[in-house]
């Protein structure tokens, strides 16, 4: 059975059972705070389980991309070791929203696994919660009753808190589970080994395939819990696995979801799979690691240097680092595989289709800047290597060049391995620990449970349409954290405050009681569907009736940006072309940040028609025409453009001014005369084939330009209001440029002159030409000076210093005959005189400099240069 098969027949069969079939929401978290990526195929419908929002269906089901390389659920490490974890993965999932429960889901499972897929029962065993005196918990006898019906009692295990009691997290809904296993081994290792006491023992033959979820309890913060008002259903089956099982082998990678892959990389490689157990493990890395890259991408997630962008650059390197140590591959190539990928995958995750340029493009690069970073590692490796007095290596200093240079610390073992040497991995892991601790400390948070004060159904927005309303507060918490300190968060019955997401910052704002106190509003954020006031303190009286007023200054700079990056898309679209596509955007009260898809730097007149084209539609006066609450389909049938890696529900609204038309939950102008102007104050690359645009528009622009007039007189002042300032400047830029010749060429007269007095002062000591000096010449001159002497002599030793702006410099020259016949190195002479100046550097063996902030110690340098010779 192909895995397309697979796929849809899961689907067909809960179609069939009245679920509606949803598609996968996007793997990356835009407006989640708890989490970065989707990590479960429960995570896009926290909201219902919570409460917070009513599904449109009471039962669904769906196949749901997953990452987990992070936090609580990270598999990062172990894949490629094993044949069954992987970063991304499907979740195939049926759900039940306050609708049936364990009966249901449990028949059903039974079902497509033996009746409909043809599983043999007598592979199966299922687990059942045991119980907990901790949360004094019963066994689930529920389960227990009806799984007996389906399977012999000696299939049925009980299960512990850790394998069969499941969390959200820390706190919210939770419940009892039971798992499917599937013991896929031989009849000979059968009939060895009893199957069931392999079950949750990580055997790769023997392995859950299913999770069937029974949600009934919330877990309160003091560790307690309580029933749900509503029971919910929550299965969750490993599509990788199922794969494995139904087409009878051994392995995930030997399904055709990654066979594919693996015979692309073999044949690029050149290397086969099956016969060395570390190019297998490459293989499967990489065949793992190029699916989680390319969703990512796809789901609108570039690889970067913070946040969850780091986490996507983090699994490419390590595909990247696979395929140079284990593959000889030292050029890009594993974008190469997106294509197969694309073949595989597209017709059930479309994205792969129309992302599938954009993919490979940025893939390439990061490959190429990344084999770069190696290149340049291994250089700073060998050096770390020549200073080291011992055959064991500092972890020290092999996590500095982990932290800094991003080197991998499992190819630096390998290479010192080759060399005969030993990392101290105590010492690298110490490090590793200090910095974690440290990223933990500035990170960690307690949330306390909400305290309810009103009973509140739906929270109404009314941001739209008002700045101020009065509202009551229906619940509030306190969390704690080391970066912000004490806080509390507060939920009203309604909000005029807009809170962050699709790229726009949430309000900020003020609540005023009865008798006039002010509670400052901070931040506005969404969570699981539910608008959250940021306060530093808490009103009075909670129960009263507070007036909630937006900072409209604020507000109005925001909408005065969000509305510019609609009309900056379409003047993109206009002047660039159709191909342009928005890849991400930031806006803020002081600037708005645009990122979209095109393939070269914008030239200056391009980005002048862009300029002309936005405020063209600013000076137009266009009004404001929205919709809400219309469905999906209907928008994007009218051509509303909906915005790249952004999740939608289905009903939206869409924004309109004249031709620009989109789906947008933000704030706008209501007419775009409000934005007053429009100024782009930088363009550059942000990855392959992404642009980024930085612009200001209202109060900014004014601001803006009245800072460049007045830099504009203070630089007529300097140049004693010359009436044409550029050509004045143009002239002194000639007369700098004829200066610095003449300087040059002084300065080679006094290094010519100046060598005739040196030769003389040479001395010899052992056979070696020595002379420590300090000279009047920059860096430049010194250099000249040095090679010039060193073409007349095959024996010597020169060590200058010199004092510019104080701030002193050592140049090191040595005869590459002395270099080779005596061992010498400049390099690592002058890092050790360097200290006598307080500073360092470095260079070749016969040619170094060292640079330093304290010239009092050039004497002491110069004096220690000679013990290099005895």
């Amino acid at each position: 059975m192909k895995s397309q098969d697979i796929r849809s027949t899961f689907l067909n069969f809960f179609k069939d059972k009245q679920h509606s079939i949803v598609p996968s929401a996007p793997m990356v978290l835009k407006d989640d705070p708890t989490l970065m990526f989707v990590n479960s195929g429960m995570a896009p419908f926290k909201e219902y389980f919570l409460g917070n929002a009513q599904p449109k269906h009471k039962r669904i089901a769906d196949t749901q991309k997953c990452l987990r390389v992070s936090g609580k659920h990270n598999d990062l490490e172990e894949v490629g070791y094993d044949t069954y974890h992987h970063t991304l993965f499907e979740m195939l999932g049926n759900w039940s929203f306050g609708d049936y429960f364990k009966k249901e889901a449990i028949a059903w499972a039974w079902e497509l696994l033996v009746d409909v897929y043809g599983i043999d029962k007598d592979i199966l065993y299922v687990t059942v919660f045991e119980g907990s005196d901790e949360d004094n918990l019963p066994m689930d006898q529920e389960a227990y009753d009806l799984w007996k019906t389906f399977i012999s009692e000696d299939r049925i295990l009980m299960g512990n808190k850790k394998d069969n009691f499941w969390e959200m997290g820390e706190q919210g809904p939770c419940g009892p589970c039971s798992e499917i296993h599937v013991d896929i081994r031989s009849a000979e290792e059968k009939s060895a080994v009893d199957g069931k006491t392999l079950v949750n023992m990580d055997h790769p033959q023997v392995v859950e395939i299913w999770n069937l979820v029974f949600m009934q309890y919330n877990r309160k913060a003091n560790g307690s819990l309580e029933p749900l008002p509503q029971k919910h259903i929550d299965t969750g089956m490993g599509f990788e696995r199922l794969c494995m099982v139904l087409q009878g082998v051994q392995s995930n990678y030997d399904t055709d979801v990654f066979t594919p892959i693996i015979r692309e990389i073999e044949t690029i490689a050149e290397k086969p799979y099956g016969e060395d157990e570390d190019v297998d493990i490459a293989i499967r890395v990489i065949s793992d690691h190029v699916r989680a890259v390319a969703f990512s991408i796809a789901d609108g997630q570039l690889p970067s240097n913070t946040g969850a962008g780091y986490v996507i650059r983090r699994i490419l390197r390590r595909a990247i680092r696979y395929s140079f140590t284990f593959l000889d591959q030292k050029d890009p190539f594993i974008y190469r595989l997106v294509d197969v990928l694309t073949k595989k995958m597209g017709d059930a995750f479309p994205e792969l289709k129309s992302q599938k340029q954009l993919i490979e493009n940025v893939i390439k690069e990061e490959e190429q800047s990344f084999l770069r970073t190696l290149d340049q590692g291994l250089v700073l490796l060998n050096k770390v290597v020549e200073e080291s007095n011992s055959k064991i290596i500092s972890g020290e200093k092999v996590f500095e060049l982990y932290d800094t240079f991003g080197f991998p610390i499992d190819l630096t073992a390998l290479i010192l391995r080759e060399k005969g040497l030993e990392l101290n991995e105590e010492g690298f892991h110490l490090e590793m620990k200090k910095q974690k601790d440290r990223s933990r400390a500035a990170s960690e948070m307690s949330t306390e449970d909400w305290t309810i004060l009103l009973e509140d159904d739906v929270q109404e927005f009314i941001g739209y349409d008002f700045l101020e309303t009065n509202v009551k507060i229906t619940r509030y918490r306190k969390v704690v954290s080391k970066k912000d300190g004490e806080m509390y968060q507060l939920v009203f019955n309604l909000t005029p405050f807009y809170a962050e997401g699709g790229g726009q910052v949430g309000d900020k704002g003020y609540l005023t009681d009865s008798n006039g106190d002010i509670v400052y509003i901070l931040d506005t954020k969404k969570e699981n569907n539910v608008v959250i006031h940021f306060t530093k303190n808490l009103p009075k009286d909670l129960k009263g009736t507070f007036k909630a007023s937006v900072d409209q200054k604020q507000r109005r700079r925001t909408e005065s940006n969000h509305t510019a990056t609609h009309l900056l898309h379409q003047a993109l679209r206009e002047v660039l072309g159709e191909h342009v596509e928005q890849r991400g955007s930031a806006v803020h009260s002081k600037y708005l940040r645009f990122d979209f898809s095109h393939f070269s730097k914008l030239t200056p007149e391009e980005l002048n028609d862009v300029e002309d084209f936005v405020n063209a539609r600013i000076d137009g006066k266009l009004q404001l025409q929205e919709q809400r609450n219309i469905p999906m389909e209907l928008a994007i049938e009218e051509g509303a453009i909906a915005l790249f890696g952004e999740k939608y529900g289905d009903t939206v609204r869409t924004v309109r001014f004249g031709k620009s038309f989109e789906l947008c939950g933000g704030t706008h102008v209501k007419n775009t005369g409000d934005i007053w102007y429009f100024k782009i104050v930088s363009e550059g690359a942000v990855a392959a084939g992404i642009r980024r645009i930085e612009a200001i528009t209202n109060d900014a622009v004014k601001d803006y330009y009245q800072d460049h007039d007045r830099a504009f007189y203070e630089i007529k002042g300097l140049l004693n209001n010359a009436q044409e300032p550029v050509k004045a400047i143009q002239n002194l830029q000639n007369e700098n440029a004829e200066l610095k010749k003449q300087i040059e060429n002084l300065l080679k007269e006094k290094a010519k002159n100046l060598k005739g007095d040196l030769k003389n002062e040479l001395t010899e000591i052992n056979g070696v030409l020595y002379l420590a000096r300090k000279v009047d010449l920059d860096a430049s001159g010194i250099k000249d000076l040095s090679f010039e002497m060193g073409q007349q002599y095959d024996n010597l030793f020169l060590l200058f210093a010199a004092e510019n702006e104080g701030k002193a410099l050592l140049s090191c020259y040595i005869s590459k005959e002395l270099v080779e016949s005596r061992g010498l190195n400049a390099g690592a002479i002058v890092r050790e005189l360097g200290k006598h100046i307080q500073g360092g550097g470095g260079g070749q063996p016969f040619f170094a400099t060292a640079g330093g902030k304290n010239p009092d110690g050039i004497e002491k340098a110069l004096e220690a240069a000679e013990g290099y010779l005895k």
